[in-house]
């Protein structure tokens, strides 16, 4: 199996690399990086397909979880496929890695399973207290296509959970965020049946995560993402967080962009000399 995410290289060595040239995009993409590198030493480029946002997001999510976050904790977690089919008949139309779905209870039972597994890798890997062997077990998973890729059918379900559950707020005149009236104001996605078939259902085949869709994630896990938005740079769209309002407990996953559609990993937080 070949590493979706790969080795750590030296984050100036890489920009120098890729960006040569003396364009004005060159020089801005070198400004941004140089930015980066005082706060984080080496970057990791991951594998460039249709789930990249996923696979970067969760990659740094697991590689520093210490603990199970409480969602993956609840009892009716593994519940959450049987029971949100049995209110919404049109989740049998969700798309699975690849083949269209099958009869009801064999997706339920199918998204169960990656449920069971996302909760299985989060609580083994966020139990390995020694770093290095913590980055090899998240190595050794991001190794295993069968297994990665089930997680993101798994996230992408996650982020139907958290659409529902948003959209169903809103109609009963629950305070929802502001990006949850974006989610469902366009065209293509004006409520959650639509979410699904022109965007969830098409992520990692032929579409990956448009922006309002990192927020969307962001809530899903109760993480924030802080992506360094390379093009950005000199701008106060530069480093953005989704959700922009985190909440104070949630932990921050960074990720680095250079056109918010590829996403690749910073490592090795520099140490900040205190005054």
């Amino acid at each position: 199996y070949k590493l979706s995410v790969a080795p750590e290289i030296d984050i100036v060595e890489y920009c120098r690399r890729e960006w040569r040239g003396n364009t004005p995009v060159a020089k801005r993409m070198r400004k941004g990086y140089e930015a980066v590198a005082h706060k984080f030493a080496s970057i990791r480029r991951v594998r460039g397909d249709n789930y990249c946002a996923l696979r970067a997001t969760l990659f740094q999510a697991l590689s520093q979880a210490t603990q199970l976050p409480s969602w993956l904790q609840s009892e009716d977690f593994t519940m959450l496929p049987e029971n949100m089919l049995s209110k919404y008949d049109w989740i049998k139309e969700w798309q699975l890695k690849e083949k269209m779905a099958r009869k009801m209870g064999e997706i339920s039972d199918e998204i169960r399973e990656y449920l069971i597994l996302l909760r299985e890798k989060w609580k083994n890997i966020s139990e390995i207290e020694d770093p290095v062997e913590k980055q090899e077990a998240c190595d050794k998973l991001f190794s295993n296509e069968e297994e990665e890729y089930s997680l993101y059918e798994a996230l992408k379900f996650l982020m139907l959970n958290t659409a529902i559950r948003l959209y169903n707020d809103d109609k009963n005149g629950r305070s929802v965020p502001v990006f949850s009236w974006l989610l469902f104001a366009r065209d293509t996605s004006s409520n959650p049946c639509q979410l699904m078939h022109n965007h969830l259902n098409h992520i990692g085949h032929s579409g990956g995560l448009e922006q309002v869709e990192m927020f969307l994630l962001a809530y899903a896990l109760q993480y924030t993402i802080q992506v360094y938005r390379l093009y950005k740079y000199g701008t106060d769209e530069f480093i953005t967080l989704y959700p922009n309002d985190p909440e104070e407990d949630w932990p921050v996953a960074t990720l680095i962009t250079e056109d918010d559609r590829h996403y690749n990993i910073p490592v090795r937080m520099c140490q900040e000399t205190v005054l």
